[in-house]
């Protein structure tokens, strides 16, 4: 359970006890990111419940709020980082490593955020309705399958902690969220579907792009296969 526990340290901002990990806990961490998830879920789901008391859109700001508070903003600043990448990388491919090193933000990183942000907080708003909560719950567990995908297809960027959590992932537990996912579908919605190609065009666009899988690249996926399955759920109900 160590591994679970390591999982949700890194995912959420959950107060946790410290736990004492091997390497090799740490790595089979990454088969647990769908169970932070889901726990990252429940939390959208809440807050978007206790909003939507008030206004659609009270629920979807508290819904927003509490996805960026619970996740640390994890994730945005993966996606900030790599738009920042992509940017230099359109005028010079060498700079990638530097950019992505770089602890500062820059216009493209800005952008991308806000975009984001702005994405999220509309679809949240067009996804509450009636039976619309099981739904919330179920768009972060299906983006954290993402990082096992990428992880087993994707050459390291470099090494670091992607490289650490990549050495637990592996082919049967990636089928078992995947079955577990297309479950999913059949129960709650057919547009959950969607996750799965926005994972491989992610992964097809960072192997184009940027040369490979980095944290940041995980993190970016992230925040964007959820924006992909909102919008799937939204124009396909």
């Amino acid at each position: 359970m160590k591994s679970l526990v390591v999982a949700l340290q890194f995912m959420t901002r959950l107060p946790l006890p410290n736990v004492q990990a091997d390497t090799r806990q740490v790595g089979q961490a990454i088969r647990w990111f769908p169970v932070a998830g889901l726990l990252v879920g429940l939390w959208i789901a809440g807050a978007a419940w206790l909003g939507g008391h008030r206004d659609p859109w009270a629920g979807a700001l508290l819904a927003l709020l509490a996805w960026v508070g619970l996740t640390g903003a994890l994730h945005l600043d993966g996606l900030g980082d790599i738009a920042d990448a992509a940017g230099a990388a359109h005028a010079d491919r060498n700079r990638i490593s530097q950019v992505l090193a770089d602890p500062h933000i820059g216009s493209f990183g800005v952008t991308a955020i806000a975009l984001q942000l702005m994405a999220k907080l509309v679809l949240l708003r067009l996804t509450l309705g009636p039976g619309s909560l099981i739904l919330l719950l179920a768009v972060p567990v299906a983006a954290r399958i993402a990082p096992l995908v990428w992880t087993l297809t994707l050459p390291p960027l470099h090494q670091g902690i992607a490289t650490t959590f990549g050495a637990g992932a592996n082919w049967p537990m990636l089928a078992v969220w995947l079955l577990a996912l297309l479950a999913a579908a059949w129960w709650i919605a057919p547009a959950l579907l969607i996750a799965p190609v926005a994972m491989i065009l992610w992964g097809l666009w960072l192997k184009r792009r940027i040369g490979g899988i980095s944290g940041d690249g995980h993190g970016a996926g992230i925040e964007l296969v959820e924006t992909v399955t909102l919008a799937a759920l939204v124009f396909a109900s």
